[in-house]
């Protein structure tokens, strides 16, 4: 059981270890106002701290010292980079409060450039389907299944490298895919909420798919984890697969159903504030 003390540090993490430490500086220096936005602020902190620790446990947790040896514990990590982290993390509004940490003259230097940028024509045209709501999720759905093809799969499990470009992928797709739904400045959805939860369930029908073909599988898909003489627990390859689809299936599809249960709501809502 000597694993379950195992932590480990990947080149993402300190990135992420550094993007929190600007995050608190920038929390810090935030002027004071009154206690509702005082209220606001610290909400937005706990989600930001909740979304970190998500990464630390998917990166840095024993069950990165697992992922090559029980796919379960691989399709954990893929589940908290692709739909837990991602919505905490913006759900913190990280932009201005990691901008306010930085040193003015960066600050100057950054804007400059992103001025110089929206003047031409093609950054602009670049930018809008970089950020569009169909890229946004035809990259979420495209990184899913693409990642989880067996020649692909097994080349993470070979390769260090392919396997931290994996990881940074799916956050990456993660954090696109859910600032389509979860508005966090400078970035600001253009869905109204009947199209945010109709994009939250075409993806959560993605996820599904991918889960109902692991679960129904005859023999074990990734040839990486079916040459172990054993696993972990003594879980055999086929037994392993089907409890990954399992978390793909139900605690996966989780932060998908709090989004459609949510944005239904605000559709729905008798107050009126939105119902595009």
């Amino acid at each position: 059981m000597s694993y379950l003390t195992e932590w480990q540090l990947e080149p993402p993490s300190t990135t992420v270890g550094l993007l929190a430490l600007l995050y608190v500086a920038g929390w810090r220096r935030r002027p004071r106002r009154r206690a509702a936005h005082r209220r606001a602020a610290r909400r937005q902190a706990a989600f930001f701290a909740a979304g970190v620790a998500a990464l630390v446990l998917a990166l840095n947790s024993p069950l990165a010292a697992l992922d090559d040896e029980l796919f379960w514990a691989h399709m954990t990590q893929h589940v908290l980079l692709l739909v837990v982290a991602p919505p905490l993390l913006l759900l913190g509004r990280p932009g201005p409060t990691i901008w306010g940490a930085l040193p003015l003259p960066i600050r100057r230097a950054a804007a400059q450039d992103v001025r110089r940028l929206a003047g031409r024509a093609w950054a602009r045209a670049a930018w809008s389907v970089a950020t569009a709501p169909t890229t946004a999720l035809a990259a979420f759905v495209a990184t899913l299944a693409v990642w989880h093809l067996p020649v692909l799969y097994d080349a993470t499990l070979r390769s260090p490298a392919v396997h931290v470009l994996e990881h940074v992928t799916f956050l990456a797709t993660g954090l696109l895919f859910w600032s389509q739904l979860v508005d966090s400045p400078p970035l600001r959805s253009r869905l109204g909420y009947p199209a945010r939860a109709l994009h939250a369930t075409v993806a959560t029908a993605a996820s599904w798919l991918l889960a109902v073909v692991l679960a129904l599988g005859s023999e074990p898909l990734y040839e990486g984890y079916a040459r172990l003489a054993s696993r972990p627990g003594g879980i055999s390859a086929l037994a392993d697969e089907q409890l990954a689809a399992g978390i793909m299936w139900v605690p996966g599809s989780i932060p998908f159903a709090v989004a459609i249960l949510w944005f239904t709501y605000r559709w729905l809502d008798p107050d009126g504030r939105e119902h595009s």
